[in-house]
């Protein structure tokens, strides 16, 4: 049956990595699959079974994938005003500039079709003063909560996010939680009463515990620490804080974990069979044994529903239960088969749990503690258990987390030592109980140990040698340490086991690709409204601007560049180009500089900006700049001076690059408008067409977004591109890239490229010519919308 259930779990994960949906027509399939599945169980035809319970796992998922894509907004809703009526299903995510909530729709007055769930965010201050496709301003008075139904007016757009290699998939995040449009609300907002639903009720409960740890504690470390470990609600932990749990291998601790559910669940259990044994007439009723049973079912489900019920929680919940059914029927089960059943309820339930790095995690953590056990031919003391359970974890968790994240915590053994008693048996139980008896001494003593906790985490980060970052290895590389993992971890009698460290080898050793002597490899990445560009030869890298800045605590630099230089085995940058001042093109430099050893920056920011001080060396990026890389030349065309200042605008000011290879050129032109573009022309007139300081060049970075005020057609002639690239936000409000724009391109017979629907765009100057590859295209998923 546990080989059946990995089938199907194969089946459903082989579907989310399809380019399109099989047609509805073969979901028709699904019930003779189910029926051949169970014949071929009772009758022990194994072959067979793992071939049924493959298709049937696989058509499963595609019965779901179908509902969700066509409960989708339609294309031709986006961008209008549309008057919608629900219910707010979620716990609103309060931050300094809105409110971010699902909302459950129940009709639309505009009489347009609406998906069922939307996420929508509620502004505090307006993005842009005087531009009509601005959200409404939200009233302090209007908060909120769950349960409440609502009239909006609302814009809307179909599920999209950033694509870029070893990226998060914003898209795949929301078609798991069955969201269907993204949008804000313009105005005409109207509480029209309560659902109250028991969902509802439970989310009121959430949010309840989340507002008074807050008022008691206020908006702390401590505070944002506990809310997530009693409610689930992990947006109010830092950024800060979630970057000292990666460094020390503590990021599981958390969350709700399915540690925290298994201690939570077997506390309850404990307490039911103690006080039950002691009334003779519930023990004559019913035996001690399964009303303890019932009650660690009650707990882990509560707690779980309590905490979002995510899919660590959910594991240990099926498995609580799994367990409580054997306890019940008299047939104890084995720890596999219990996983194995849980790994089925699942996928039954979220197809999609697939995709997420805490499914392989979760599960896979759990799986470990099983193998390592198989070779205990008696039981160890209860320190040597936990040791060789930390070892185990440790090392064969590694290659999914190199995989997944591209780092491992060699810290982490020690921390975990300490913070997963400490959370897990102290904390959390007491940030349970503060949430259900509103003693603040209870709140206080756990804000107490959790600020000591940090005090030590911060130490073990500080510790040299702390984390291991390194590029993501192969898929081949990380399937062989794997099997190298469980070589070395096998029971006791197994030959030889000290080779399989042997299989490890290739996920540190092998390099990642990079581009030959005399080959540019230029990565425009996919950053919204902003623009990044990531320049590779054989030795050296440059950065082209670094990202926009998302909001207080986000920015392009830590949410794209930084993890696609560290995953691309970008280990530090030679070269820093900030093209001009606005933030979203220097929004994410800071972030960058303070990840990324950076040699130099050139810029055309003022003299005292706080940037210079990150960096060792700085200077102007000024006209007459160059310097050979590798085979590779780079040019600084623009501009001439900085001078000018308040009379020049900014964007006339960006740095303009032009790399060249043998094999081609590239113009990366920044924000750069009319007047700059006519001053390029007058400088290069009377150049010949082979000046390396000229502007042909077989691709274009297309001048600031494709906005109107740029890509002239004087100036297209005079660089003549083959392929041009558009790095703008989709849907962004300046209307970038405009439609007269690209026409002017089209006309050219230009190739034109954008990261807003092509996701990250990579050309590659090389033998034969320019290469031009896109994130989605590389990548094709039946979520992405066709291009």
């Amino acid at each position: 049956m546990s080989l059946a259930i990995l089938a199907f779990a194969a089946g459903v994960l082989l579907l989310q990595f399809q380019a399109a949906l099989p047609a509805p027509g073969w979901l028709l399939a699904m019930l003779p699959a189910a029926i051949a599945a169970f014949l071929c169980l009772r009758r022990e035809w194994r072959i067979g079974a793992l071939v049924a319970s493959f298709a049937l796992g696989f058509l499963w998922a595609a019965g779901f994938a179908h509902l969700r894509i066509a409960d989708r907004l339609d294309a031709s809703l986006e961008g209008r005003d549309l008057e919608v009526l629900g219910v707010v299903s979620s716990l609103p995510a309060v931050s300094e500039r809105s409110l971010r909530f699902e909302f459950e729709i129940e009709s639309e007055a505009s009489g347009a079709r609406v998906p069922s769930k939307l996420l929508l965010a509620w502004y505090r201050t307006p993005l842009v003063q005087g531009v009509d496709d601005t959200p409404g301003v939200l009233d302090e008075s209007l908060r909120v909560h769950p349960g409440e139904r609502w009239s909006f007016r609302v814009r809307l757009r179909r599920p999209h996010g950033n694509a870029n290699p070893f990226g998060f998939d914003y898209e795949a995040w929301l078609l798991e939680r069955g969201v269907g449009a993204t949008g804000y609300v313009r105005g005409g907002a109207r509480r029209l009463g309560s659902r109250n639903s028991p969902m509802d009720r439970i989310e009121q409960i959430r949010e309840t515990v989340r507002d008074r740890f807050i008022a008691v504690l206020g908006v702390t470390p401590a505070s944002g620490i506990l809310v997530a470990l009693a409610v689930g609600e992990e947006r109010s932990i830092s950024n800060e804080e979630w970057r000292l749990f990666r460094q020390t291998g503590v990021t599981h601790l958390m969350s709700i974990s399915g540690l925290h559910v298994t201690l939570i669940s077997g506390l309850c259990a404990a307490l039911v069979a103690f006080g039950w044994r002691r009334v003779p007439r519930l023990a004559l009723a019913l035996p001690a044994r399964k009303a303890a049973a019932l009650a660690a079912v009650a707990a882990a489900l509560g707690y779980s529903l309590l905490a979002g019920f995510a899919v660590p929680a959910q594991r240990t919940c099926y498995m609580v239960a799994v367990v409580a059914a054997a306890l019940w029927t008299g047939q104890i089960a084995s720890g596999g088969r219990v996983l194995a059943i849980a790994l089925a309820a699942v996928l039954l339930a979220d197809p999609w749990a697939v995709l997420s790095a805490g499914f392989w995690l979760s599960f896979g953590a759990v799986a470990l503690i099983f193998y390592v056990s198989l070779g205990w031919t008696e039981a160890p003391g209860k320190a040597m258990q936990w040791a060789r359970i930390q070892w185990a974890i440790t090392l064969g968790l590694a290659p999914a987390a190199l995989l997944l994240f591209g780092q491992v915590s060699l810290v982490g053994p020690l921390a975990n030592a300490v913070a997963i008693p400490l959370v897990s048996a102290v904390i959390t139980p007491l940030a349970l109980v503060a949430a259900l008896v509103p003693v603040d001494a209870l709140l206080l003593t756990a804000e107490w140990l959790t600020l000591r906790m940090l005090v030590f985490l911060e130490w073990c980060a500080a510790l040299p040698l702390a984390l291991w970052q390194q590029h993501v290895p192969p898929l081949w590389a990380v399937l062989a340490a794997i099997a190298g993992v469980a070589w070395l971890l096998a029971p006791r009698g197994v030959p030889s086991r000290w080779a399989g460290a042997l299989l490890l080898a290739p996920v540190f050793l092998v390099a990642p690709p990079r581009p030959a002597p005399g080959e540019a490899w230029i990565t425009t990445l996919d950053v919204g409204q902003g623009l990044a560009v990531l320049v590779r030869t054989e030795q050296h890298a440059l950065l082209y601007d670094a990202g926009p800045l998302y909001g207080p605590e986000a920015d392009g630099g830590e949410r794209v560049v930084v993890p696609y230089l560290r995953a691309t085995g970008v280990d530090a940058l030679d070269v820093l180009v900030l093209t001009h001042l606005d933030s979203d093109h220097t929004g994410g430099a800071a972030s960058v500089l303070a990840n990324v050893d950076t040699g130099r920056m050139l810029s055309s920011l003022a003299r005292r900006h706080p940037l210079h001080a990150q960096v060792g060396e700085s200077g102007a990026c000024l006209r007459g700049a160059a310097w050979d890389w590798d085979g590779v030349r780079f040019d600084v065309l623009h501009p001439a001076s900085l001078e000018a200042g308040g009379r020049v605008r900014s964007n006339n000011l960006s740095c303009v690059l032009r790399v060249a290879t043998a094999h081609g050129a590239m113009l990366l032109t920044g924000d750069i408008e009319r007047a700059a573009e006519s001053e390029m022309l007058a400088a290069t007139a009377s150049m010949p067409a082979s000046n390396p300081r000229g502007l042909a060049a077989q691709a274009l970075l297309v001048p600031h977004h494709g906005s109107v005020t740029s890509s002239t057609p004087d100036f297209l002639a005079a660089v003549a591109p083959r392929h041009a690239v558009v790095a703008a936000g989709y849907r962004n409000r300046f209307g970038h890239p405009r439609a007269e724009v690209l026409a002017r391109y089209a006309a050219l017979g230009v190739q034109v490229l954008r990261t807003d629907l092509d996701g990250a765009v990579t050309l590659r100057f090389a033998e034969g010519g320019v290469q031009a590859e896109t994130a989605r295209a590389a990548r094709p998923r039946y979520w992405y919308p066709v291009r």
